[in-house]
Protein backbone atom coordinates (compact mmCIF):
# COMPACT_ATOMS: atom_id res chain seq x y z
CA UNK A 1 0.00 0.00 0.00
CA UNK A 2 1.52 3.53 -0.90
CA UNK A 3 2.15 5.67 2.40
CA UNK A 4 -0.45 7.20 3.87
CA UNK A 5 1.21 10.54 3.86
CA UNK A 6 0.60 10.86 0.07
CA UNK A 7 -2.80 12.23 0.60
CA UNK A 8 -4.44 14.90 2.28
CA UNK A 9 -7.35 17.63 2.34
CA UNK A 10 -7.15 20.69 0.75
CA UNK A 11 -7.04 23.50 2.70
CA UNK A 12 -10.61 23.67 2.36
CA UNK A 13 -11.55 20.60 3.55
CA UNK A 14 -13.22 20.04 0.48
CA UNK A 15 -10.72 17.74 -1.70
CA UNK A 16 -8.55 14.96 -0.94
CA UNK A 17 -4.75 16.04 -2.67
CA UNK A 18 -2.51 13.28 -4.17
CA UNK A 19 1.28 14.34 -4.26
CA UNK A 20 3.30 11.69 -5.58
CA UNK A 21 6.81 11.06 -7.01
CA UNK A 22 6.95 8.67 -9.64
CA UNK A 23 10.36 7.33 -9.02
CA UNK A 24 9.96 6.99 -5.35
CA UNK A 25 6.42 5.49 -5.65
CA UNK A 26 5.75 4.59 -8.87
CA UNK A 27 4.60 2.27 -10.98
CA UNK A 28 0.78 2.41 -8.85
CA UNK A 29 -2.24 0.88 -9.93
CA UNK A 30 -5.87 2.28 -9.37
CA UNK A 31 -6.43 0.13 -6.70
CA UNK A 32 -3.32 1.50 -4.93
CA UNK A 33 -5.06 5.02 -4.74
CA UNK A 34 -8.70 3.82 -4.07
CA UNK A 35 -6.73 1.65 -0.69
CA UNK A 36 -5.49 5.65 0.36
CA UNK A 37 -9.64 6.87 -0.49
CA UNK A 38 -10.52 4.12 1.86
CA UNK A 39 -8.06 5.76 4.91
CA UNK A 40 -10.50 7.30 7.74
CA UNK A 41 -10.16 10.92 6.46
CA UNK A 42 -11.47 10.44 2.92
CA UNK A 43 -13.50 7.51 2.90
CA UNK A 44 -16.87 9.97 2.66
CA UNK A 45 -15.32 11.51 -0.49
CA UNK A 46 -16.48 11.11 -3.78
CA UNK A 47 -13.73 9.17 -5.58
CA UNK A 48 -13.30 11.59 -9.07
CA UNK A 49 -12.36 8.46 -11.11
CA UNK A 50 -11.43 10.21 -14.36
CA UNK A 51 -8.44 12.19 -12.11
CA UNK A 52 -7.56 8.97 -10.62
CA UNK A 53 -7.53 6.95 -14.38
CA UNK A 54 -5.32 10.03 -15.53
CA UNK A 55 -3.01 9.79 -12.24
CA UNK A 56 -2.03 6.53 -13.04
CA UNK A 57 -1.31 6.81 -16.54
CA UNK A 58 1.12 10.20 -15.70
CA UNK A 59 2.88 8.63 -12.83
CA UNK A 60 3.89 5.53 -14.14
CA UNK A 61 4.50 7.62 -17.67
CA UNK A 62 7.10 9.74 -15.51
CA UNK A 63 8.38 6.25 -13.20
CA UNK A 64 12.13 6.04 -14.34
CA UNK A 65 12.15 8.93 -16.49
CA UNK A 66 14.76 11.43 -16.16
CA UNK A 67 11.51 13.83 -15.16
CA UNK A 68 10.38 10.92 -12.38
CA UNK A 69 11.83 13.28 -9.35
CA UNK A 70 9.72 16.09 -9.72
CA UNK A 71 6.39 15.83 -7.63
CA UNK A 72 3.09 15.31 -8.92
CA UNK A 73 -0.17 16.65 -8.07
CA UNK A 74 -3.30 15.36 -8.08
CA UNK A 75 -7.25 15.76 -7.14
CA UNK A 76 -8.69 12.25 -6.90
CA UNK A 77 -12.00 12.96 -4.84
CA UNK A 78 -13.85 15.87 -3.12
CA UNK A 79 -17.10 16.10 -1.23
CA UNK A 80 -20.42 16.15 -2.84
CA UNK A 81 -23.49 17.40 -1.29
CA UNK A 82 -26.95 14.75 -0.51
CA UNK A 83 -28.81 14.87 -3.99
CA UNK A 84 -32.94 14.53 -4.74
CA UNK A 85 -34.75 14.56 -7.72
CA UNK A 86 -37.89 13.45 -8.61
CA UNK A 87 -39.63 11.68 -11.37
CA UNK A 88 -43.14 12.38 -12.51
CA UNK A 89 -45.70 9.75 -14.49
CA UNK A 90 -46.54 10.80 -17.93
CA UNK A 91 -49.89 11.23 -16.81
CA UNK A 92 -49.10 13.36 -14.03
CA UNK A 93 -50.51 10.79 -11.33
CA UNK A 94 -47.12 9.57 -9.43
CA UNK A 95 -44.56 11.24 -8.32
CA UNK A 96 -41.42 9.16 -7.30
CA UNK A 97 -38.55 10.78 -5.17
CA UNK A 98 -35.12 9.74 -5.31
CA UNK A 99 -32.61 10.39 -2.51
CA UNK A 100 -28.92 10.07 -2.58
CA UNK A 101 -26.36 10.12 0.32
CA UNK A 102 -24.01 12.57 0.49
CA UNK A 103 -20.81 12.46 -0.35
CA UNK A 104 -19.45 14.08 3.21
CA UNK A 105 -20.69 17.22 1.98
CA UNK A 106 -24.54 18.94 3.22
CA UNK A 107 -27.74 16.33 3.76
CA UNK A 108 -30.96 16.68 3.46
CA UNK A 109 -33.60 16.96 5.82
CA UNK A 110 -37.57 18.01 5.47
CA UNK A 111 -37.37 21.69 4.63
CA UNK A 112 -34.80 20.73 1.72
CA UNK A 113 -37.52 18.57 0.78
CA UNK A 114 -40.63 20.31 0.88
CA UNK A 115 -38.41 23.58 -1.03
CA UNK A 116 -37.89 21.38 -3.64
CA UNK A 117 -41.31 20.04 -3.98
CA UNK A 118 -42.65 24.07 -4.36
CA UNK A 119 -39.78 24.09 -6.67
CA UNK A 120 -41.27 21.74 -9.23
CA UNK A 121 -44.83 22.67 -8.45
CA UNK A 122 -45.69 19.45 -6.57
CA UNK A 123 -48.74 20.23 -4.29
CA UNK A 124 -51.86 17.72 -4.14
CA UNK A 125 -51.71 13.75 -3.28
CA UNK A 126 -48.44 13.83 -0.94
CA UNK A 127 -48.04 11.37 1.59
CA UNK A 128 -46.47 12.94 4.56
CA UNK A 129 -46.14 8.86 6.06
CA UNK A 130 -44.47 8.16 2.81
CA UNK A 131 -42.05 11.12 2.76
CA UNK A 132 -41.36 10.68 6.89
CA UNK A 133 -40.56 6.67 5.88
CA UNK A 134 -38.40 7.66 2.97
CA UNK A 135 -36.19 9.88 5.29
CA UNK A 136 -35.84 7.47 8.08
CA UNK A 137 -34.24 5.22 4.99
CA UNK A 138 -32.31 8.21 4.09
CA UNK A 139 -30.31 8.47 7.49
CA UNK A 140 -29.57 5.14 7.18
CA UNK A 141 -27.41 5.03 3.77
CA UNK A 142 -23.91 5.33 2.96
CA UNK A 143 -22.15 7.83 1.23
CA UNK A 144 -23.46 7.53 -2.59
CA UNK A 145 -26.52 5.15 -2.17
CA UNK A 146 -29.88 5.72 -2.91
CA UNK A 147 -33.42 5.54 -1.58
CA UNK A 148 -36.58 6.39 -3.65
CA UNK A 149 -40.21 5.76 -3.28
CA UNK A 150 -43.67 6.90 -4.78
CA UNK A 151 -44.91 10.22 -2.31
CA UNK A 152 -47.64 11.53 -4.08
CA UNK A 153 -50.81 10.01 -6.03
CA UNK A 154 -53.32 11.82 -7.99
CA UNK A 155 -56.51 11.06 -8.11
CA UNK A 156 -58.30 9.89 -11.10
CA UNK A 157 -61.93 11.69 -11.89
CA UNK A 158 -64.72 8.84 -10.78
CA UNK A 159 -66.86 9.49 -13.89
CA UNK A 160 -71.02 9.61 -13.02
CA UNK A 161 -73.03 6.36 -12.85
CA UNK A 162 -75.68 6.45 -15.82
CA UNK A 163 -79.20 6.87 -14.51
CA UNK A 164 -81.00 3.73 -13.75
CA UNK A 165 -84.59 2.44 -14.11
CA UNK A 166 -85.44 -0.07 -11.14
CA UNK A 167 -88.63 -1.73 -11.87
CA UNK A 168 -90.87 -2.58 -9.23
CA UNK A 169 -93.48 -5.01 -10.46
CA UNK A 170 -93.13 -8.22 -11.83
CA UNK A 171 -93.43 -8.82 -15.53
CA UNK A 172 -95.36 -12.07 -17.40
CA UNK A 173 -92.33 -13.65 -18.76
CA UNK A 174 -90.84 -13.80 -15.56
CA UNK A 175 -93.18 -16.49 -14.16
CA UNK A 176 -91.86 -18.62 -16.23
CA UNK A 177 -88.59 -18.67 -13.78
CA UNK A 178 -90.77 -18.60 -10.97
CA UNK A 179 -93.12 -21.93 -10.68
CA UNK A 180 -95.62 -22.52 -7.56
CA UNK A 181 -94.20 -24.37 -4.65
CA UNK A 182 -96.42 -26.95 -3.34
CA UNK A 183 -97.02 -27.65 0.54
CA UNK A 184 -94.79 -30.62 0.46
CA UNK A 185 -91.50 -28.72 -0.98
CA UNK A 186 -91.90 -29.82 -4.74
CA UNK A 187 -92.62 -27.22 -7.78
CA UNK A 188 -95.30 -27.28 -9.95
CA UNK A 189 -93.94 -26.19 -13.47
CA UNK A 190 -97.92 -25.87 -14.60
CA UNK A 191 -98.71 -23.59 -12.01
CA UNK A 192 -97.15 -20.38 -12.48
CA UNK A 193 -99.13 -18.71 -10.00
CA UNK A 194 -101.95 -15.93 -10.71
CA UNK A 195 -101.79 -12.99 -14.15
CA UNK A 196 -99.23 -10.31 -12.80
CA UNK A 197 -102.05 -7.21 -12.88
CA UNK A 198 -101.76 -3.66 -11.31
CA UNK A 199 -103.74 -1.54 -9.43
CA UNK A 200 -104.24 2.76 -10.06
CA UNK A 201 -101.56 4.38 -7.54
CA UNK A 202 -99.24 1.18 -7.93
CA UNK A 203 -95.36 1.98 -8.08
CA UNK A 204 -94.18 0.76 -11.15
CA UNK A 205 -90.60 2.21 -12.05
CA UNK A 206 -88.38 4.05 -9.79
CA UNK A 207 -85.84 6.10 -11.13
CA UNK A 208 -82.31 6.05 -9.88
CA UNK A 209 -80.83 9.19 -11.11
CA UNK A 210 -77.60 9.79 -12.43
CA UNK A 211 -74.90 11.20 -10.66
CA UNK A 212 -72.04 13.73 -11.60
CA UNK A 213 -69.02 11.77 -10.62
CA UNK A 214 -66.13 12.65 -8.55
CA UNK A 215 -63.40 15.61 -10.26
CA UNK A 216 -60.02 14.28 -10.06
CA UNK A 217 -56.89 16.26 -9.90
CA UNK A 218 -52.87 15.21 -10.99
CA UNK A 219 -49.98 15.79 -8.57
CA UNK A 220 -49.59 19.22 -10.04
CA UNK A 221 -53.29 20.05 -8.54
CA UNK A 222 -54.92 19.96 -12.01
CA UNK A 223 -58.31 19.57 -11.71
CA UNK A 224 -59.73 16.42 -14.09
CA UNK A 225 -63.13 16.51 -14.83
CA UNK A 226 -65.10 13.87 -14.17
CA UNK A 227 -67.67 13.08 -16.68
CA UNK A 228 -71.43 13.24 -15.67
CA UNK A 229 -73.42 9.82 -16.11
CA UNK A 230 -75.66 9.27 -18.62
CA UNK A 231 -79.35 10.15 -17.95
CA UNK A 232 -82.01 7.95 -18.73
CA UNK A 233 -85.52 9.57 -19.38
CA UNK A 234 -88.57 8.50 -17.04
CA UNK A 235 -91.74 8.26 -20.11
CA UNK A 236 -95.02 8.15 -18.88
CA UNK A 237 -97.19 5.64 -21.33
CA UNK A 238 -100.76 4.84 -21.68
CA UNK A 239 -102.34 4.18 -18.40
CA UNK A 240 -99.21 5.66 -16.02
CA UNK A 241 -98.18 9.14 -14.90
CA UNK A 242 -95.19 10.71 -13.00
CA UNK A 243 -95.57 10.84 -9.10
CA UNK A 244 -96.31 14.45 -7.98
CA UNK A 245 -94.78 13.74 -4.82
CA UNK A 246 -92.18 12.19 -6.72
CA UNK A 247 -90.72 13.02 -10.04
CA UNK A 248 -88.46 9.43 -10.09
CA UNK A 249 -91.03 7.84 -9.75
CA UNK A 250 -94.00 6.00 -12.41
CA UNK A 251 -97.30 5.07 -10.97
CA UNK A 252 -99.86 3.54 -12.55
CA UNK A 253 -103.16 5.18 -13.20
CA UNK A 254 -105.44 2.41 -13.94
CA UNK A 255 -106.01 -1.53 -13.83
CA UNK A 256 -104.69 -3.74 -16.07
CA UNK A 257 -101.12 -5.46 -17.19
CA UNK A 258 -97.92 -3.63 -17.03
CA UNK A 259 -95.95 -3.55 -20.15
CA UNK A 260 -92.46 -2.64 -19.59
CA UNK A 261 -90.69 -0.01 -22.70
CA UNK A 262 -87.55 1.27 -23.21
CA UNK A 263 -88.09 4.67 -21.29
CA UNK A 264 -90.87 3.58 -18.73
CA UNK A 265 -93.79 1.72 -18.32
CA UNK A 266 -97.23 1.18 -19.37
CA UNK A 267 -100.40 -0.15 -18.01
CA UNK A 268 -102.33 -2.08 -20.97
CA UNK A 269 -105.82 -3.33 -21.10
CA UNK A 270 -105.98 -7.02 -20.92
CA UNK A 271 -107.97 -9.24 -23.37
CA UNK A 272 -108.31 -12.21 -21.49
CA UNK A 273 -109.56 -15.20 -24.42
CA UNK A 274 -109.86 -19.01 -23.72
CA UNK A 275 -108.39 -20.33 -26.96
CA UNK A 276 -107.87 -18.95 -30.35
CA UNK A 277 -108.99 -21.41 -32.84
CA UNK A 278 -110.99 -21.25 -36.19
CA UNK A 279 -114.14 -20.99 -33.85
CA UNK A 280 -112.85 -17.57 -32.16
CA UNK A 281 -111.09 -16.48 -35.06
CA UNK A 282 -107.71 -14.38 -35.59
CA UNK A 283 -106.84 -11.69 -32.51
CA UNK A 284 -105.46 -7.99 -33.48
CA UNK A 285 -105.92 -5.77 -30.10
CA UNK A 286 -105.04 -2.60 -28.75
CA UNK A 287 -103.23 -3.70 -25.53
CA UNK A 288 -102.38 -6.90 -23.53
CA UNK A 289 -103.76 -10.14 -24.55
CA UNK A 290 -104.23 -13.16 -22.12
CA UNK A 291 -105.30 -16.77 -23.62
CA UNK A 292 -105.98 -19.23 -20.98
CA UNK A 293 -106.03 -22.12 -23.27
CA UNK A 294 -104.20 -22.88 -26.25
CA UNK A 295 -103.83 -20.88 -29.99
CA UNK A 296 -104.25 -23.15 -32.85
CA UNK A 297 -103.08 -23.81 -35.93
CA UNK A 298 -103.41 -21.28 -38.35
CA UNK A 299 -104.37 -18.49 -36.02
CA UNK A 300 -102.37 -15.21 -35.73
CA UNK A 301 -102.78 -13.29 -32.66
CA UNK A 302 -102.00 -9.18 -32.88
CA UNK A 303 -101.13 -7.51 -30.15
CA UNK A 304 -99.61 -3.78 -29.00
CA UNK A 305 -98.39 -4.57 -25.87
CA UNK A 306 -97.79 -8.24 -24.28
CA UNK A 307 -99.19 -11.64 -25.26
CA UNK A 308 -99.33 -14.35 -22.71
CA UNK A 309 -100.57 -17.94 -23.34
CA UNK A 310 -101.12 -20.31 -20.78
CA UNK A 311 -100.99 -23.67 -23.02
CA UNK A 312 -99.83 -24.33 -26.36
CA UNK A 313 -99.10 -22.50 -29.62
CA UNK A 314 -99.12 -24.67 -32.48
CA UNK A 315 -98.48 -23.93 -36.07
CA UNK A 316 -99.50 -20.02 -35.31
CA UNK A 317 -98.33 -16.97 -35.63
CA UNK A 318 -98.00 -14.38 -32.93
CA UNK A 319 -96.49 -10.67 -32.95
CA UNK A 320 -96.61 -8.21 -29.88
CA UNK A 321 -95.09 -5.04 -29.16
CA UNK A 322 -94.31 -6.18 -26.08
CA UNK A 323 -92.78 -9.36 -24.68
CA UNK A 324 -94.37 -12.85 -25.74
CA UNK A 325 -94.86 -15.28 -22.79
CA UNK A 326 -95.78 -18.73 -23.70
CA UNK A 327 -96.28 -20.54 -20.29
CA UNK A 328 -96.01 -24.56 -21.97
CA UNK A 329 -94.89 -24.97 -25.46
CA UNK A 330 -94.62 -23.86 -28.92
CA UNK A 331 -94.83 -26.27 -31.84
CA UNK A 332 -93.97 -26.11 -35.25
CA UNK A 333 -93.27 -28.26 -38.02
CA UNK A 334 -90.94 -27.61 -41.31
CA UNK A 335 -92.88 -27.18 -44.47
CA UNK A 336 -92.52 -28.09 -47.81
CA UNK A 337 -90.19 -24.71 -48.48
CA UNK A 338 -88.53 -25.32 -45.57
CA UNK A 339 -90.08 -22.78 -44.00
CA UNK A 340 -91.36 -23.38 -40.37
CA UNK A 341 -94.90 -23.29 -39.66
CA UNK A 342 -95.06 -21.12 -36.03
CA UNK A 343 -93.35 -18.22 -36.28
CA UNK A 344 -93.25 -15.41 -32.64
CA UNK A 345 -92.17 -11.69 -33.26
CA UNK A 346 -92.00 -9.64 -30.44
CA UNK A 347 -90.55 -6.41 -29.92
CA UNK A 348 -89.73 -7.18 -26.44
CA UNK A 349 -88.38 -10.59 -25.19
CA UNK A 350 -89.91 -14.29 -25.98
CA UNK A 351 -90.01 -16.91 -23.37
CA UNK A 352 -91.21 -20.61 -23.42
CA UNK A 353 -90.71 -23.49 -22.19
CA UNK A 354 -90.18 -25.79 -25.07
CA UNK A 355 -89.97 -24.85 -29.20
CA UNK A 356 -89.14 -26.83 -31.68
CA UNK A 357 -89.77 -26.47 -35.23
CA UNK A 358 -90.71 -22.53 -34.73
CA UNK A 359 -89.20 -18.93 -36.18
CA UNK A 360 -88.53 -16.57 -33.13
CA UNK A 361 -87.84 -13.18 -33.71
CA UNK A 362 -86.93 -10.49 -30.88
CA UNK A 363 -85.53 -7.64 -29.43
CA UNK A 364 -85.17 -8.30 -25.89
CA UNK A 365 -83.89 -12.03 -24.86
CA UNK A 366 -85.04 -15.20 -26.25
CA UNK A 367 -85.87 -17.27 -22.79
CA UNK A 368 -86.19 -21.25 -23.23
CA UNK A 369 -86.42 -23.29 -19.90
CA UNK A 370 -86.21 -26.68 -21.16
CA UNK A 371 -85.64 -27.32 -25.03
CA UNK A 372 -85.14 -25.69 -27.92
CA UNK A 373 -85.18 -28.18 -30.83
CA UNK A 374 -84.86 -27.65 -34.94
CA UNK A 375 -85.89 -23.96 -34.74
CA UNK A 376 -84.41 -20.30 -35.79
CA UNK A 377 -84.19 -17.74 -33.58
CA UNK A 378 -82.84 -13.96 -34.08
CA UNK A 379 -82.47 -11.77 -31.33
CA UNK A 380 -80.84 -8.41 -30.47
CA UNK A 381 -79.71 -9.05 -27.05
CA UNK A 382 -79.01 -13.07 -25.58
CA UNK A 383 -80.51 -16.26 -26.40
CA UNK A 384 -80.43 -18.34 -23.16
CA UNK A 385 -81.61 -22.01 -23.50
CA UNK A 386 -81.65 -23.22 -19.57
CA UNK A 387 -84.00 -23.34 -16.57
CA UNK A 388 -83.67 -21.65 -12.83
CA UNK A 389 -81.05 -24.05 -11.91
CA UNK A 390 -78.53 -24.47 -14.64
CA UNK A 391 -79.69 -28.37 -14.91
CA UNK A 392 -81.86 -28.84 -18.04
CA UNK A 393 -81.72 -26.86 -21.64
CA UNK A 394 -80.70 -28.86 -24.52
CA UNK A 395 -79.92 -26.20 -27.94
CA UNK A 396 -80.52 -28.69 -30.65
CA UNK A 397 -80.43 -28.38 -34.43
CA UNK A 398 -81.47 -25.20 -36.24
CA UNK A 399 -79.86 -21.97 -36.13
CA UNK A 400 -79.41 -19.65 -33.46
CA UNK A 401 -78.63 -15.75 -33.69
CA UNK A 402 -78.33 -13.51 -30.80
CA UNK A 403 -76.27 -10.46 -30.50
CA UNK A 404 -75.22 -10.36 -26.93
CA UNK A 405 -73.95 -13.92 -26.06
CA UNK A 406 -75.51 -17.44 -26.01
CA UNK A 407 -76.34 -19.53 -23.17
CA UNK A 408 -76.77 -23.29 -22.97
CA UNK A 409 -76.98 -26.04 -20.52
CA UNK A 410 -75.85 -28.63 -23.49
CA UNK A 411 -75.34 -27.53 -27.05
CA UNK A 412 -76.50 -30.03 -30.43
CA UNK A 413 -76.75 -33.74 -29.45
CA UNK A 414 -75.00 -36.85 -29.62
CA UNK A 415 -77.11 -37.69 -32.65
CA UNK A 416 -74.49 -35.28 -34.50
CA UNK A 417 -77.65 -33.25 -34.80
CA UNK A 418 -76.03 -30.13 -37.10
CA UNK A 419 -76.81 -27.13 -35.33
CA UNK A 420 -75.34 -23.36 -35.94
CA UNK A 421 -74.82 -20.77 -33.16
CA UNK A 422 -74.07 -17.06 -34.29
CA UNK A 423 -73.24 -14.39 -31.65
CA UNK A 424 -71.36 -11.23 -31.87
CA UNK A 425 -71.83 -10.31 -35.64
CA UNK A 426 -71.94 -6.69 -34.40
CA UNK A 427 -68.17 -5.19 -34.02
CA UNK A 428 -68.26 -3.98 -37.72
CA UNK A 429 -71.72 -1.98 -37.40
CA UNK A 430 -69.97 -0.30 -33.74
CA UNK A 431 -67.01 0.28 -35.23
CA UNK A 432 -68.75 2.57 -38.52
CA UNK A 433 -70.84 4.15 -35.58
CA UNK A 434 -67.61 5.37 -33.41
CA UNK A 435 -66.62 6.33 -36.40
CA UNK A 436 -69.30 8.51 -37.43
CA UNK A 437 -69.37 9.78 -34.06
CA UNK A 438 -65.68 11.45 -34.42
CA UNK A 439 -66.53 13.18 -37.61
CA UNK A 440 -69.47 14.27 -35.99
CA UNK A 441 -67.52 15.69 -33.04
CA UNK A 442 -64.89 17.01 -35.25
CA UNK A 443 -67.35 18.80 -36.71
CA UNK A 444 -69.16 20.47 -33.99
CA UNK A 445 -65.61 21.43 -32.88
CA UNK A 446 -65.21 23.25 -36.56
CA UNK A 447 -68.50 25.08 -35.84
CA UNK A 448 -67.64 26.23 -32.29
CA UNK A 449 -64.25 27.50 -33.64
CA UNK A 450 -66.01 29.41 -36.55
CA UNK A 451 -68.63 30.98 -34.38
CA UNK A 452 -65.55 32.18 -31.74
CA UNK A 453 -63.96 33.77 -34.71
CA UNK A 454 -66.99 35.53 -35.65
CA UNK A 455 -67.52 36.62 -32.47
CA UNK A 456 -64.10 38.23 -32.05
CA UNK A 457 -64.40 40.20 -35.56
CA UNK A 458 -67.22 42.51 -33.92
CA UNK A 459 -66.47 45.88 -33.29
CA UNK A 460 -66.79 46.85 -29.27
CA UNK A 461 -69.80 46.07 -27.76
CA UNK A 462 -70.33 49.54 -26.90
CA UNK A 463 -70.76 50.52 -30.45
CA UNK A 464 -73.90 47.68 -31.50
CA UNK A 465 -75.43 47.35 -28.21
CA UNK A 466 -78.25 49.46 -28.72
CA UNK A 467 -78.86 47.83 -32.37
CA UNK A 468 -81.94 45.33 -31.99
CA UNK A 469 -80.92 43.64 -34.98
CA UNK A 470 -77.02 43.08 -34.24
CA UNK A 471 -78.18 41.71 -30.95
CA UNK A 472 -80.16 39.21 -32.17
CA UNK A 473 -78.01 37.89 -34.78
CA UNK A 474 -75.00 37.84 -31.93
CA UNK A 475 -77.76 36.61 -29.38
CA UNK A 476 -78.46 33.62 -32.00
CA UNK A 477 -74.71 33.12 -32.49
CA UNK A 478 -73.87 32.39 -28.74
CA UNK A 479 -77.34 30.32 -28.64
CA UNK A 480 -75.93 28.10 -31.42
CA UNK A 481 -72.97 27.21 -30.05
CA UNK A 482 -74.22 27.29 -26.59
CA UNK A 483 -76.74 23.83 -28.59
CA UNK A 484 -73.70 22.36 -30.50
CA UNK A 485 -71.55 22.59 -27.33
CA UNK A 486 -74.38 20.68 -25.51
CA UNK A 487 -74.63 17.66 -28.00
CA UNK A 488 -70.86 17.75 -28.56
CA UNK A 489 -70.81 16.80 -24.73
CA UNK A 490 -73.13 13.73 -25.25
CA UNK A 491 -71.52 12.76 -28.50
CA UNK A 492 -68.44 12.29 -26.64
CA UNK A 493 -69.85 10.57 -23.75
CA UNK A 494 -71.36 8.24 -26.57
CA UNK A 495 -68.02 7.91 -28.14
CA UNK A 496 -66.46 6.86 -24.90
CA UNK A 497 -69.07 4.43 -24.12
CA UNK A 498 -69.21 2.81 -27.50
CA UNK A 499 -65.44 2.48 -27.77
CA UNK A 500 -65.24 0.39 -24.50
CA UNK A 501 -67.88 -1.70 -26.04
CA UNK A 502 -65.69 -2.20 -28.90
CA UNK A 503 -62.82 -3.00 -26.71
CA UNK A 504 -64.29 -5.40 -24.23
CA UNK A 505 -66.85 -6.59 -27.06
CA UNK A 506 -65.25 -10.46 -27.22
CA UNK A 507 -64.51 -10.36 -23.85
CA UNK A 508 -68.33 -9.38 -23.10
CA UNK A 509 -70.22 -11.60 -26.10
CA UNK A 510 -69.82 -15.64 -26.15
CA UNK A 511 -71.44 -18.95 -26.26
CA UNK A 512 -71.45 -20.32 -22.71
CA UNK A 513 -71.89 -23.98 -22.40
CA UNK A 514 -72.83 -25.07 -19.27
CA UNK A 515 -72.69 -29.06 -19.83
CA UNK A 516 -72.20 -29.81 -23.03
CA UNK A 517 -70.84 -28.97 -26.51
CA UNK A 518 -71.30 -31.86 -29.27
CA UNK A 519 -69.99 -32.67 -32.65
CA UNK A 520 -70.94 -31.00 -35.56
CA UNK A 521 -71.88 -27.96 -33.69
CA UNK A 522 -71.15 -24.58 -36.29
CA UNK A 523 -69.67 -22.24 -34.37
CA UNK A 524 -69.77 -18.35 -35.23
CA UNK A 525 -68.12 -15.71 -33.08
CA UNK A 526 -67.88 -12.36 -34.85
CA UNK A 527 -66.06 -13.48 -38.37
CA UNK A 528 -64.29 -16.91 -36.38
CA UNK A 529 -65.95 -20.39 -37.09
CA UNK A 530 -65.26 -23.95 -36.31
CA UNK A 531 -67.13 -26.90 -36.80
CA UNK A 532 -66.56 -29.45 -33.74
CA UNK A 533 -65.54 -32.90 -34.36
CA UNK A 534 -66.06 -34.28 -30.97
CA UNK A 535 -67.93 -33.36 -27.29
CA UNK A 536 -66.65 -30.66 -25.29
CA UNK A 537 -67.05 -30.37 -21.33
CA UNK A 538 -68.41 -27.14 -19.91
CA UNK A 539 -66.90 -24.49 -21.52
CA UNK A 540 -67.23 -20.60 -23.02
CA UNK A 541 -66.51 -20.39 -26.52
CA UNK A 542 -64.74 -17.40 -27.46
CA UNK A 543 -63.49 -15.15 -30.41
CA UNK A 544 -59.85 -14.74 -30.03
CA UNK A 545 -57.90 -13.45 -32.51
CA UNK A 546 -60.93 -14.18 -35.00
CA UNK A 547 -59.95 -17.88 -33.97
CA UNK A 548 -62.60 -19.36 -31.88
CA UNK A 549 -61.12 -20.57 -28.53
CA UNK A 550 -62.32 -22.81 -25.78
CA UNK A 551 -62.34 -21.66 -22.23
CA UNK A 552 -62.66 -24.97 -19.58
CA UNK A 553 -61.42 -22.59 -16.39
CA UNK A 554 -65.01 -21.57 -15.60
Amino acid sequence: MLHPGLIELSQDQQKAELKIVPNSHGPITEKDLLQLLALPDFTCLFPLQAQITQAVIKVNQAASQDDGHIELFFEIADRRDAAISFDVSDDKMQLSMTLTAAYGGKTLDIRDILQNLKLQRISMGLSKAKIDSLIQEFVALGPGQSCSCIIANGRAAINGIAAKLERKVSLARERLLQPQSNSDGTVDMRNLGAMIMVKPGSLLIEKIPATQGTDGYNVYGEKLIAKPGKDHKLTPGTGTEINNLNPNQLIATVAGQPVETSSGMLVDDVLQIKNVDVGYGNVDFKGSILITGDVGEGMVVKSTGDITVMGFVDSATLQAQGDITVSKGVIGRQLKDFSLSTKLIAQGQISAQFVQYSRLEAQGNILVTKQLLHSHTQTKQQLIVSDATGRRGDLVGGRAQANKGIKAVAVGATADTKTELYCAMELNEFKEQLKQLDQSIKSMVVAVLNIEAQLRKLPPKIEWQNDAMMVEQVTVMIDEKRRIASIRAQEELDFERLKAEIENYYRNYYIDAVKHVFSNVELHVGKAFLRTQREHGPCQIRNHNQEINFDYSH
